[in-house]
């Protein structure tokens, strides 16, 4: 049974995702705020596929932060992005490069406002990844970052990447982390989701001007939460 969901709900989701696509990019020489319109409804639309042929609810623990915030985020599938998308105020979500090669959706990406860094750019890729955080945040537009760089499997706890001490020095701004357990039911095989309900808990924001070590420590606690 769960595979037969997992295959409509990619039947489904998939192929309304082509229908947004053409919306968007009809939309993508005009103005900004109906590209980021599309993209929210095409977020609402996949949590809706999740929830409905899926079986997969959110509970939300803690307060939602709002306006120009850093958030840390526990990344264990493809689930949280779409949804933080939904949940937050066009979210800039700092994501790897190569997703914005993909066509059309990467142009669309873009013109959102998403933040692609290319992982191997070294201190060139910071500086984009900075500047482009720090308009998202002089925009009210809170930023989302996977500090441990990728998605990992729920249970296992990786060293956060550097990119983050960096971002977190440079825009000067406390951390609101959020630890979340997605991969339980969001398996890695595309016919391996499962119904079940996600949490999403913010937790306590993490001061600014912290030493390195200190930030990090904190951060990594505070996103694995949810791993016991």
């Amino acid at each position: 049974m769960a595979a037969l969901r997992s295959l409509l709900f990619l039947l489904a989701f998939y192929g309304g995702t082509l229908a947004f696509v053409v919306l968007g990019v009809l939309i993508l020489p005009f103005r900004r705020s109906g590209v980021r319109g599309v993209a929210n409804a095409w977020a609402r639309f996949h949590g809706a596929c999740a929830r409905l042929i899926l079986g997969i609810g959110t509970r939300i623990e803690g307060k939602v932060p709002e306006g120009g915030v850093l958030i840390a985020a526990k990344h264990e599938s493809m689930w949280e992005t779409l949804e933080l998308t939904a949940l937050l105020r066009n979210p800039a979500v700092v994501m790897k490069q190569e997703l914005a090669r993909i066509p059309m959706w990467g142009w669309l990406a873009r013109r959102y406002g998403m933040i692609p860094v290319d992982r191997d750019g070294g201190a060139a890729a910071l500086r984009h990844m900075v500047k482009a955080a720090g308009e998202a945040i002089a925009e009210g537009r809170p930023v989302v970052i996977f500090p441990e760089g990728t998605r990992v499997p729920h249970g296992e706890t990786p060293p956060l990447q550097p990119g983050f001490a960096g971002l977190y020095r440079a825009l000067n701004l406390p951390i609101v982390p959020l630890a979340l357990d997605s991969g339980r039911v969001w398996g890695r095989n595309l016919l391996g989701k499962r119904p079940g309900i996600v949490t999403l808990r913010f937790g306590e924001p993490i001061p600014p001007g912290l030493k390195r070590r200190d930030a990090e420590a904190r951060v990594h606690a505070a996103i694995n939460a949810l791993n016991g």
